[in-house]
């Protein structure tokens, strides 16, 4: 009689009679003294040795340190390799005592990789027909250890399909403790069992045993990659709320002490952001200690802590009580914002928006605004930039009293701060600001103290500062009215649309409707249309050019009739402009414009003028006539192509130009498959096989390059 596997695998493969793959009984629980796997040379697991045995432990029981993960591979036993033991083919076990197996499959993919069990013996070899849908299953169980990258990752993103199919009990007893001991891997496939163990909590049998799934995660949250550890938090966080309070205090708490103790920053950094999820439910003592911990971490010696517990701050904040928030939390902001690290500094001004919305406004004022105060004016401009880019929440957590008294003045010197980033940082903030003043005396408050400073940066020196302000400063005329607007406003938005930098000029444009909703379409024509139209006829052609590339969003914001009267023409000019850029941007431009007004609008103001272009005695001119054919058609649809273009495009081709002629062909070619069979059969083909006679070898190249094109082949098939 053939001896018993003292250890059979989780997942066996046998192929029977009707080539069918079994799941067999589960495995002894792995051996305390099993060193960790590290991968073989053939994507399996093996000792870090590559084949020495662990020692047994003491009373000769080896579980799978002899049979198992022992001298095979895999999570094979005795010498075999893959998931089984024995002398087995593929996943499945035979006889598995130490040193006795072998094989088992390295990979599923071979032919042998579910073929007999040998003898029979032992509970691999158990007969009977299974289910042959089982073995993409086995694969990807195969490929969690296989040395290519892409397998081990598509088989980790299928990880819920292999749990599935193990069961819950198999899951937590088998699956889990595999992939806890193998936390060696690439930082992609370590980032993708991450994201999936966050939602596996159904898989090892619901919240009663959401704590099985702690040790992994708790092991990625210690790795060095931080997008694995973040994402490795993030589920903890997830799962901690599956924990019943008592579940909670008995195994997830203890997992953030350890984490929080541990000798390593990686693992203190993951700690930081736990502490949130569990606090609420944890009892006094527990929280008590809870607060210690987070203490300990806001003094740590290694700024990667005290940086994550300061990014955490705020949020852990939001869940103590408020007691706890003055006597503790407060003496921490406090700390962490006059820390020697700025990377620290900053995250503490970021606190500062939570801890403010917590605190009444006369505890605002002692416990927090001098510290405030001190980071709008630190050393270290990114503290100071830190503080502009949070300055609306700001504004909204302390209140408008404290903001009229300490935030307006902290915001005029940012405004004309030093550093160029933070002064970019607070223009885009003034629009927030005003909004966000208290109704009653706002406009006197912007007048007296913000505009004198928004004028300054309208001639900044940094482009950056201006583009900034200009996305934002159209929006002040809403708030200030359309006297204010016409008065104070107007001259700033023209000064921006005459700016050398584009970006600036764009973002003027491109908020026009907030000062049309304002000083009326007639104010706005008279103000800023004469500065656009002086843009749009610049002498330097590339200024030119980039108010044809906004023209689209103008009409748009100022509607057909107006730009019908007032822009049509000068977009008309732009097609005869001596600079070839000039008039292929132009022609882009009807062809956008068609789009927005629509077919009807191009028919009727467009299409006739673009015609009459088809006369000019000069020959670009004439070839810009087919270019904005060639661009308009397509929006214009095949009915006013037909009738309208097509026709001048064939009375074109006797065009004693020649460039004008292969561009002839050249169009026809490109409105052909817009045109029905008729008129390409009657009236395009005859005028393209006339000119592939052209004496001129260009214009017979582009004329039986148009022949044989799509359109011309698909009328020969059917004809």
């Amino acid at each position: 009689m053939s001896r018993m596997n003292s250890c059979p695998c989780f997942f066996r493969v046998r192929k029977g009679c009707g080539g069918s793959i079994r799941f067999l009984s589960p495995p002894l629980f792995w051996s305390s003294n099993v060193q960790l796997p590290q991968p073989g040379p053939r994507g399996d697991l093996r000792q870090p040795g590559r084949g020495s045995a662990a020692p047994p432990p003491p009373g000769g029981s080896a579980g799978l340190g002899s049979a198992g993960l022992g001298a095979g591979r895999g999570l094979g036993a005795g010498r075999g390799r893959g998931l089984g033991a024995g002398r087995g083919r593929g996943l499945g076990a035979g006889r598995g005592g130490p040193g006795r197996g072998r094989a088992a499959a390295t990979s599923l993919r071979r032919k042998n990789m579910a073929g007999a069990a040998g003898p029979g013996t032992g509970p691999g070899a158990a007969g009977g027909d299974g289910d042959d849908s089982l073995y993409p299953i086995a694969v990807l169980i195969d490929e969690l250890r296989n040395e290519d990258v892409q397998l081990r990752l598509n088989s980790i993103k299928k990880l819920s399909t292999i749990a599935l199919a193990l069961g819950v009990e198999r899951t937590r007893t088998e699956l889990l403790p595999f992939l806890t001991d193998t936390i060696y891997d690439e930082d992609e496939v370590l980032l993708a069992l991450a994201e999936q163990l966050g939602n596996f909590t159904g898989l090892v049998g619901g919240p009663d045993f959401a704590h099985c799934l702690l040790p992994p995660l708790e092991s990625l949250a210690t790795v060095e990659e931080t997008v694995v550890r973040d994402k490795a938090v993030e589920s903890l966080r997830q799962i901690s709320q599956e924990h019943t309070p008592v579940a909670l205090e008995a195994h997830f708490v203890p997992l953030v002490k350890r984490l929080a103790s541990g000798d390593w920053f990686t693992s203190r950094t993951s700690a930081c952001g736990l502490f949130s999820v569990c606090y609420p439910r944890a009892s006094n003592a527990v929280k008590a200690e809870i607060r210690q911990h987070f203490r300990s971490l806001c003094s740590d010696d290694t700024p990667m802590v005290r940086r994550a517990a300061a990014s955490k701050l705020g949020e852990f904040a939001k869940v103590l009580e408020l007691d706890s928030v003055k006597s503790e939390i407060v003496p921490l902001f406090t700390n962490l914002a006059s820390d020697e690290q700025d990377s620290v500094r900053l995250l503490a001004v970021e606190a500062c928006v939570s801890i403010a919305q917590l605190l009444s406004q006369e505890d605002l004022e002692s416990l927090v605004m001098p510290t405030l105060r001190q980071a709008a004016e630190d050393k270290s401009w990114r503290v100071r930039y830190m503080v502009a880019d949070k300055f609306s929440e700001l504004q909204k957590a302390v209140g408008p009293k404290i903001t009229l008294h300490d935030l307006i003045p902290a915001f005029q010197n940012l405004l004309k701060d030093c550093e160029a980033e933070v002064r970019a940082a607070a223009a885009h903030k003034v629009k927030e600001l005003c909004e966000n003043l208290p109704t009653e005396g706002r406009e006197t408050i912007i007048m007296n103290q913000i505009l004198p400073y928004v004028k300054e940066l309208v001639s900044d020196t940094n482009q950056h500062v201006k583009s900034a302000l200009a996305s934002v400063i159209m929006g002040l005329s809403t708030i200030l009215g359309k006297e204010n607007t016409i008065e104070h406003l107007l001259p700033l938005f023209l000064a921006q649309l005459k700016d050398e930098c584009p970006e600036v000029r764009l973002n003027i444009i491109s908020n026009l409707d907030c000062v049309n909703e304002v000083i009326g379409i007639r104010q706005l024509s008279q103000s800023l249309l004469p500065a656009i139209v002086e843009l749009a006829e610049d002498a330097k052609w590339r200024v030119r050019l980039a108010i044809i590339e906004y023209m689209p969003l103008l009409a748009g914001q100022l509607g057909v009739e107006f730009f019908d009267e007032k822009l049509n023409s000068l977009c008309m000019a732009w097609l005869v402009d001596h600079v070839y850029a000039i008039r292929e941007a132009a022609t882009n431009n009807l062809m956008k414009l068609v789009q927005k007004f629509g077919t009807e609008w191009a028919q009727n103001t467009i299409v006739p003028k673009v015609l009459v272009m088809a006369n000019d005695p000069n020959y670009l001119h004439r070839m810009t006539t087919l270019f904005c054919i060639n661009a308009l058609s397509e929006a214009c649809g095949q009915e006013i192509t037909t009738k309208q273009m097509l026709p001048i495009v064939l009375k074109m081709a006797g065009d004693q130009v020649a460039n004008v002629r292969f561009n002839v062909a050249k169009s026809l070619q490109k409105i052909g498959p817009i045109l029905d069979t008729d008129a390409l059969q009657e009236e395009v083909k005859p005028v393209l096989q006339k000119l592939g006679q052209d004496e001129d070898m260009d214009v017979k190249y582009f004329a039986q390059e148009a022949i044989s094109g799509k359109s011309f082949c698909v009328l020969s098939c059917s004809g």
